[in-house]
């Protein structure tokens, strides 16, 4: 059974219940990370789970470099912290440089490794050295087994703690599918494990560009997900989806955030009882 991984006041792992970590895809700015926030806090409620709040203050990895990015570290780290402070919730964000660990982990309960930089050594050592747990999507590109060697980069750093999420696998091109043996695969590494429901519903590139998806799907997903046995569910969420800055075509409305969120709740309290 995976160690449980403390967040704040969320523990991720070990038996304990289903965690959610839920926001817009970037933190396009304070009212609307507040507005997302404090929606998908409340259906957190309602379902019973924990909730860490998620945002990025940089797509660094957009498809096209004309297209926006987001706020930025600086002004993004402050609005996480007012998010923080006014919800009183965890916040995560991801990080791509190594020198963005440290002024991050000031502000985060958790740091993000994005899954193109997975096998970054340098980035998973300055992660780990925040003191901080450390979340690492696997690459599109890695077969579940392969994450071992990204935990034990990060056990040899002394992190304090390892979540590994599974975001899809790349199926020829323009085109991701879940493969759910990889959600038992990972577990035997002795981490939690977490399954991005949104971004595995991305069709990378396919709009041009900017990613195409089939956010219709991620609720499908992430049910199936919820019986094979997680230990938390990552959604990116927002107000109004086809406006977001980035991944427009796979966030999920609010509404639809919280009724995936119950559902999902109620299969993995089932799927624990095995």
């Amino acid at each position: 059974m995976p160690a449980a991984v403390a967040v704040d006041g969320v523990k991720i792992g070990a038996g304990q219940p289903l965690a959610v970590i839920a926001g817009p895809c970037a933190a396009e700015s304070l009212e609307l990370c507040l507005e997302a926030g404090t929606a998908l806090q409340q259906a957190c409620a309602d379902a019973g789970v924990g909730y860490v709040f998620k945002a990025s203050f940089d797509k660094a990895n957009r498809t096209s470099g004309t297209t926006g990015r987001g706020p930025g570290m600086e002004e993004g780290l402050g609005i996480l912290k007012q998010v923080k402070a006014k919800l009183q919730v965890p916040v995560i964000t991801d990080i791509h440089l190594p020198e963005q660990a440290a002024p991050v982990a000031e502000v985060c309960d958790v740091l993000q490794i994005p899954a193109f930089l997975c096998r970054q050594t340098d980035l998973l050592i300055a992660a780990a050295a925040t003191g901080k747990p450390v979340m690492v999507k696997k690459g599109q590109f890695l077969a579940p087994e392969d994450m071992q060697a990204v935990v034990d980069k990060l056990q040899a750093a002394k992190a304090s703690g390892i979540m590994l999420c599974e975001r899809g696998t790349m199926f020829g091109y323009h085109n991701l599918v879940v493969d759910m043996r990889a959600l038992v695969i990972m577990r035997a590494t002795g981490c939690p494990v977490v399954f991005d429901a949104t971004h595995s519903t991305q069709l990378p590139g396919s709009a041009g560009t900017s990613t195409g998806g089939q956010r219709e799907l991620a609720p499908v997903l992430a049910r199936a997900a919820a019986a094979v046995g997680i230990d938390a569910l990552f959604i990116e969420a927002h107000p109004q989806p086809e406006q977001a800055v980035s991944d427009a075509a796979v966030q999920l409305p609010l509404a639809e955030a919280a009724a995936t969120i119950k559902a999902v709740a109620q299969l993995a309290a089932l799927s624990q009882q095995d």
